[in-house]
């Protein structure tokens, strides 16, 4: 069973520390078994917004976990008390992996765990970061960073993008997603930062891609082009690269891709299928391309990551 230690202080954002407690500190061995094992750490009783917490053990307890979560500090003006940042560096030292939350980048950043790494934080304050610790390349754009044993997200809802993520490396693909629809989140977002700054954003229902999106995911053996993508959606090529940029921050063909990989990793982990059946399934068209594609968006082959994460019940088909 992997361990998970939630860092409290005085001084923290109560929504990003409550998110991990509700991915992490929830009984979900009916999802997975064994689930996690959840404990909160601090120096003593702490406030975290308008909630007083009890924590289960000292901030000594971080150095046991396997993962360590550090939520948003809530004033980047102060900086976060010597005793947390020792300890998280400790943690990490002892060999666990460090993952912040929206503005806990920069515990993870006095800490010097970012110097030299690329990270995120919330937009409005990726420059603050940069500013403050010119060694860290600081990355306004994404939701999430993965160095491996440090990772960081970007503001609010992207700490859910990061918990999944998590989740997604421990369990899998099938696991991360049953957690998603538990929460009534998506299990995977396309894009980055910049589709949350502040724009004229139509409303979901109202947007031009509402339909269009659906309707791609449900033909991703098919090999969609953008002609293919502005037909149905009634628009130029020109409009719709337009419209995708604002909706998702990337790009249509790139979307494409990232739907395709998913579909490929849910495949590999709960099918027997072989890669050429999953190419054609998810409109690789052949092996080799999904190989290809698969190995440098995830990091591993197809038939590695199908070793690490298929399940058992697939195993047992």
């Amino acid at each position: 069973m992997k361990t998970v230690a939630l860092a409290v202080t005085d001084g923290m954002l109560h929504f990003e520390l409550s998110l991990a407690c509700e991915v992490f500190g929830a009984d979900l061995s009916h999802v997975a078994d064994p689930w996690y094992g959840f404990s909160l750490c601090g120096p003593g009783a702490v406030q975290v917004g308008r909630f007083r917490m009890e924590p289960d053990s000292g901030l000594d307890g971080l150095a046991s976990a396997d993962l360590v979560i550090v939520p948003g500090w809530a004033d980047i003006d102060v900086d976060p008390p010597t005793d947390l940042v020792d300890a998280v560096r400790a943690a990490h030292e002892a060999g666990a992996r460090v993952a912040s939350l929206c503005t806990g980048a920069f515990v993870l950043a006095a800490a010097g765990l970012l110097d030299g790494r690329r990270a995120t934080t919330h937009w409005a304050h990726t420059r603050a970061l940069a500013d403050r610790h010119p060694r860290v390349e600081v990355d306004p754009d994404v939701l999430y960073v993965d160095n491996g044993s440090v990772l960081t997200s970007a503001g609010k809802a992207a700490a859910m993008d990061l918990c999944l993520h998590l989740v997604r490396l421990d369990h899998g693909s099938a696991v991360a997603n049953t957690v998603a629809r538990r929460l009534v989140v998506p299990p995977h977002r396309a894009g980055g930062q910049a589709q949350f700054v502040p724009a004229p954003v139509p409303a979901q229902d109202d947007h031009p891609l509402a339909r269009l999106f659906p309707w791609a995911i449900e033909r991703l053996d098919r090999a969609l082009t953008v002609e293919d993508l502005a037909r149905r959606a009634n628009m130029s090529s020109r409009h719709l690269s337009r419209h995708f940029r604002s909706a998702t921050g990337t790009t249509p063909l790139q979307w494409l891709l990232t739907q395709r990989i998913r579909r490929a990793q849910e495949l590999l982990e709960t099918t027997g299928d072989s890669i050429d059946a999953i190419a054609e399934a998810t409109g690789m068209g052949t092996a080799a391309s999904l190989r290809r594609h698969f190995n440098r968006t995830i990091g591993v082959p197809p038939d590695t990551y199908r070793r690490t994460f298929r399940s058992a019940r697939a195993a047992g088909a």
